[in-house]
């Protein structure tokens, strides 16, 4: 199908972000494909990875053999980053493509300041430097109860190095996301973008009904061509 072109056309970066298990690149790849049919393809990297850089700070990262500390755990997903804004992101939006992204920096905040106890101000003017200041379009948060999402994960094989890292912390980082969710937050946080919450219950469509609701609410004009909400 030809992409959509002009006033039309979708552009940006959507983060697709949430807590372990929550389903957030289950939905990421129903997005590609929705919005495929629609006539707008997108981009797919995810963080850490896509890049041969961040492929290598990913093995390390979730390897549990490796003993990582906070500070050095933050400034890996922080490498990754910025290997990711310079090499893939901001050539794909200059070039007017939307990019979906599986995690961004909502995870560093979540994970690393609220899960790992680092100091807020700090995390944040190194992940400016990551970013050089780029801003999500829209931020789609799948948000489950932390007992579900590790269920759902551990259903998937065993448990990387950051989900092995025990209920405490994923309930700080469960936590954390709820507070993301909300006006005050947002407002006091105006380098994350809008944040829109998406519930992460129930079957893999009824929660797809959910993003792509969210999307058509960004992006009207998504509402336009095409099979109806959740068709792949």
């Amino acid at each position: 199908m030809t992409p959509v072109r002009g006033s039309s056309a979708v552009t940006g970066l959507v983060a697709f972000e949430g807590p372990e298990g929550a389903g957030k690149s289950t939905q990421l790849a129903r997005a590609a494909a929705w919005l495929a049919a629609r006539g707008q393809p997108a981009r797919v990297v995810r963080e850490p990875g896509t890049s041969a850089v961040g492929q290598e700070i990913r093995r390390l990262l979730l390897d549990p053999a490796h003993d990582i500390t906070p500070a050095a755990e933050a400034l890996l997903f922080m490498a990754a980053r910025a290997q990711l804004v310079e090499r893939e992101l901001r050539p794909a939006l200059a070039a007017g493509e939307l990019v979906l992204a599986d995690r961004f920096f909502l995870s560093t905040y979540a994970y690393q300041i609220h899960g790992r106890g680092l100091p807020e101000a700090e995390v944040v003017t190194a992940n400016r430097l990551a970013t050089g200041g780029l801003v999500p379009e829209l931020t789609l948060l799948v948000r489950v109860p932390p007992g579900v999402g590790l269920a759902r994960a551990g259903r998937r094989g065993a448990h990387d190095r950051m989900e092995q890292a025990g209920t405490a912390f994923h309930a700080r980082v469960s936590q954390a996301f709820d507070r993301f969710a909300t006006a005050e937050w947002q407002a006091a946080h105006p380098e994350c973008g809008p944040i829109v919450a998406v519930d992460g219950t129930g079957d893999e469509g009824t929660v797809f009904d959910r993003v792509a609701a969210a999307l058509v609410a960004r992006w009207p004009t998504l509402a336009g061509a095409a099979p109806g909400v959740g068709a792949q």
